[in-house]
């Protein structure tokens, strides 16, 4: 019965809504921070902490929206977000990786974290090199 709940779930539902949507967030953006592979990239945001919130209110209206939520992203496009931030591969894929783990220890279905990262790596080519 609960694979059939599953399958029937949307991602949003799957990943929790907007409450555990928040959680997962900051819990991705903790990650990078603790990632020496790409903490440089995160850590400056730690002395401009409106900006922090402003991040992280983006990130989970992105995900919601996009995980089929209620909430409406009215953030800047991906490209235009992360242009000059000239993000390699690498550094990509530990972002991913970032994502996984938490979602890991959230004990989100395969499923779900295969939606994840089909989301994530329709997104790579807006973000990498720009």
């Amino acid at each position: 019965m609960e694979a059939v709940k599953e399958k029937t779930a949307t991602l949003y539902e799957r990943l929790g809504g907007e409450e555990e949507l928040i959680t997962i967030v900051n819990e991705v953006l903790e990650a990078h921070m603790n990632n020496p592979a790409i903490s440089a990239r995160f850590l400056p945001y730690l002395e401009r902490p409106e900006y922090v919130e402003q991040l992280k209110k983006h990130t989970v209206n992105f995900f919601c929206a996009g995980a089929g939520g209620p909430q409406k992203y009215e953030g800047r496009d991906m490209t235009t977000t992360h242009r000059g931030m000239n993000i390699n591969a690498t550094e990509y894929m530990h972002v991913i990786d970032d994502i996984m783990g938490v979602l890991d220890k959230h004990g989100k279905s395969e499923e779900t974290k295969k939606d994840v990262l089909a989301i994530l790596y329709s997104l790579k080519g807006l973000m990498i090199g720009k």
